[in-house]
């Protein structure tokens, strides 16, 4: 009997310190969502900063990349895949130092792309509305005019518009990263919470009433 009080209470020992550990993981996720938050409205009042940030990041990303390609094709030289790794990890060596050397002239460039594919995706989303039927046209026709409104004024506005649509990309992006990970920890946080209650067991211990049933005779 006693062995099984014990082996119940370390069960919800365990339970308890595996909730623990959930809601602190949980709580992690909130803290990390609101430092995204923060940064994707400071992206938006400083959306210049942002533009250059993202550019920055951008091609820092690439020398990682290429640095780590480089690394992968020296290991595996005398293979079939060296060459080619070694070409494609120049060029994004190359790549990185050219945008990190000429950050304005990058956010144009990419700016320009971005216009074309909003430009390109509105244009098949709008053909694309034309043969579709059902609920769905609507909501792909609204999509690919949008894209396209969008890509336009992007366009009309280069190269003046790589100041700012970039960063507000980017901004964006973070700030609805961070909120997404506000309510997946704030979520999660709550589902531990009724699991730890609903789970059976975690009241106070029952009276048997063998105390009182026991009395009785002594007492006779």
């Amino acid at each position: 009997m006693a062995r099984g009080r014990s082996s119940a209470g370390a069960g919800r020992g365990g339970a308890a310190a595996r909730a623990k550990s959930a809601n602190r993981n949980f709580g992690l996720l909130v803290l990390l969502g609101v430092v995204l938050v923060l940064g994707g409205v400071i992206g938006l009042i400083y959306v210049g900063v942002a533009t250059l940030t993202s550019v920055l990041l951008f091609g820092w990303l690439l020398l990682i990349s290429g640095a780590v390609g480089l690394v992968h094709a020296v290991t595996s030289r005398g293979s079939n895949y060296f060459w080619l790794g070694l070409i494609v990890a120049a060029l994004y060596l190359a790549a990185g130092v050219v945008v990190l050397r000429h950050p304005e002239t990058t956010a144009e460039g990419l700016t320009l792309f971005a216009a074309l594919l909003f430009l390109t995706g509105g244009v098949f989303r709008l053909v694309g509305s034309a043969v579709t039927r059902g609920p769905e046209m609507l909501w792909t026709f609204a999509q690919g005019a949008a894209g396209l409104i969008l890509g336009l004024l992007v366009l009309f506005e280069w190269p003046r518009s790589s100041l700012y649509v970039l960063g507000t990309f980017f901004s964006l992006a973070l700030l609805f990263e961070g909120l997404g990970l506000i309510a997946a920890g704030v979520g999660g946080r709550q589902l531990v919470g009724m699991v730890t209650q609903a789970r059976p067991g975690g009241g106070r211990p029952r009276s048997t009433g063998g105390g009182s049933g026991s009395a009785g005779p002594a007492g006779e």
